[in-house]
C-alpha cells in the first residue's frame, strides 16, 4: 500500500511538472520584459537630438522670377550647401513668385508658418517680403544690388544689424558707363530702360546716367511697369536713343527677347548682368551669379551648423567682374569688341 502511495504521488509531481514547463509558445520579443525600446522607428530626421540623430535644417528658398542669373544663383546655393552639410543634412523648399511681388509676401508667410531653420531670398522683392514676415527666421539674400535701397537705410555701411543679410550682384556702375564710351565714343544720347517696379533698377539707372552725363551723354529714363509695356517703351526708347542701357533688372532679364526683337541689328544695349547681354545685349561687365548663390550657401552653412550671428554678417560682393561680348549682336551691328573683352557663351 505505501509503494501504491508513493508511486501515485510521483506521478502526480510529473505531471504537475509537465503542466508548468508547457504553457504554450511565448510571444516572439515578449521575453525579458518590454522590447518597445529595441523595435521602435527611429526618431524621423530633423526631430530634437535625444535620439542621438543629426538635425535635418530646413530652408525655404525663394525665386522672385525664373531667368539665367537668377537660375544660377539658386543652383550657387543649393550645391554650396550640399557640400556643406551634405544631401541628407537638410531639405528645401524651393517657390517661384513668377514676377509678382504679391506672391513674395505669400512664399514668404508660408515659410514661417513651417517655421524653417532659414529662408533664402533670390533677388529684391523676395528678401524685402522675407523680412517684413519675420523678424526672427535668419534671411540671406542673394541677386541682390544694394541692400542700403532695398531697405531705405541712408549711408549704408554694410551689415544690416538684423534677421538679413547675405550677396550683392552690384558690379561697378562707372567701369558699365565707360564700356558704353568705349565702344561707341561718338554716341549722344543713351535710353537707359528698366522696370520702375524694381527700386534697385531705379538705383541703377540714377548712378548710371549720373556718370554718362560727366563724359557729356544726354540721357533719358524709359520706365516699364510690368511685362505688358516691355514692348511700346523699349520701342520708344529705340528711336529716341544711339544706345541703350540694361541694369540688372528681373523684368527686363524675363522678356530679353522682347528687347532684342526691337534692337537686334538697329541699336546697341548694354547690360548690366550677362543673362540679359546673352539674348539682347552687345557688351557687359558682369559677375557669376553662380558664385554669389554658393557663397550664400556657404553663409547659410555658419548660421545654421556653426552658430554664426547673421545680425554681423556683413554683406558680401562677388570678387570679380568681367568685360563680355556677344559676338551675334556684333556681327548683326558690324561692330568689333575692343581688346580685353571675353566672348559669352
Amino acid at each position: 500500500m505505501k509503494k501504491k502511495l508513493l508511486a501515485l504521488v510521483l506521478t502526480l509531481a510529473m505531471a504537475l511538472s509537465l503542466a508548468a514547463c508547457g504553457g504554450g509558445d511565448a510571444p516572439a520579443g515578449s521575453e525579458g520584459g518590454d522590447a518597445s525600446a529595441e523595435t521602435q522607428e527611429p526618431a524621423a530626421s530633423g526631430s530634437s537630438d535625444t535620439s542621438g540623430e543629426k538635425k535635418v535644417f530646413e530652408v525655404g528658398i525663394s525665386q522672385f522670377v525664373t531667368h539665367d542669373a537668377l537660375d544660377a544663383a539658386t543652383q550657387g546655393f543649393i550645391d554650396a550647401m550640399n557640400d556643406k552639410l551634405g544631401e541628407d543634412g537638410w531639405k528645401y523648399d524651393l517657390q517661384n513668385a513668377a514676377n509678382d511681388p504679391a506672391n513674395c509676401s505669400t512664399i514668404a508667410n508660408s515659410f514661417v508658418s513651417k517655421n524653417v531653420d532659414l529662408i533664402m531670398a533670390n533677388a529684391t522683392p523676395a528678401v524685402q517680403a522675407a523680412a517684413t514676415a519675420t523678424g526672427d527666421i535668419p534671411i540671406l539674400g542673394t541677386s541682390v544690388t544694394e541692400y542700403g535701397v532695398a531697405f531705405n537705410i541712408e549711408n549704408f555701411s554694410g551689415t544690416l544689424g538684423t534677421n538679413v543679410s547675405g550677396t550683392s550682384d552690384l558690379a561697378p556702375l562707372d567701369q558699365q558707363a565707360e564700356m558704353i564710351k568705349e565702344w561707341y565714343p561718338d554716341a549722344k544720347t543713351v535710353g537707359l530702360l528698366y522696370c520702375s517696379n524694381e527700386a534697385n533698377s531705379q538705383y541703377q539707372v540714377d548712378t548710371v546716367q549720373g556718370f554718362l552725363e560727366g563724359m557729356g551723354f544726354t540721357c533719358t529714363q524709359y520706365a516699364f511697369t510690368d511685362s505688358n509695356d516691355v514692348a511700346a517703351v523699349c520701342q520708344t526708347a529705340a528711336d529716341a536713343s544711339d544706345v541703350l542701357y540694361v541694369p540688372t533688372d528681373n523684368t527686363a532679364a524675363s522678356n530679353k527677347s522682347v528687347i532684342d526683337n526691337i534692337c537686334h541689328g538697329n541699336i546697341p544695349v548694354f547690360c548690366g548682368e550677362e543673362g540679359i547681354c546673352a539674348g539682347c545685349g552687345v557688351a557687359t561687365l558682369s559677375i557669376s551669379y553662380y558664385d554669389i548663390g554658393y557663397r550664400t550657401g556657404e553663409m547659410a552653412a555658419q548660421i545654421l551648423t556653426e552658430g554664426a550671428d547673421i545680425s554681423t554678417m556683413p554683406i558680401e560682393y562677388a570678387p570679380e567682374f568681367v568685360k563680355k561680348y556677344n559676338p551675334t549682336l556684333c556681327e548683326a551691328l558690324n561692330v568689333t569688341a575692343p581688346e580685353g573683352y571675353e566672348a559669352i557663351g
